[in-house]
């Protein structure tokens, strides 16, 4: 909520729209900041001389879901 408001009274609704969207922009950089940590670790498993099969099946999972989380937005 706002600092500058009186105690008591309400943010108007383009303000609450206005930290909505930060929020929600947020959100979406740490869920692609999570994504690229997770693409760096399939390429980095994918570049062994035998990579492990169950790690980049888990790995791929969880990328897509949070490819989808981020396309939710």
């Amino acid at each position: 909520m706002s600092e500058s408001l009186p105690r008591g009274q309400p943010p108007d609704l383009k303000e609450v729209s206005t930290m909505a969207t930060a929020a929600s922009t947020s959100h979406v950089q740490a869920l692609q900041s999570k994504h690229a940590g997770l693409e760096a670790r399939l390429r980095d498993e994918m570049a062994r001389p035998a990579p492990d099969a169950a790690k980049v099946q888990d790995l791929k999972k969880r990328k897509l879901r949070l490819k989808e989380e981020i396309a939710r937005g």
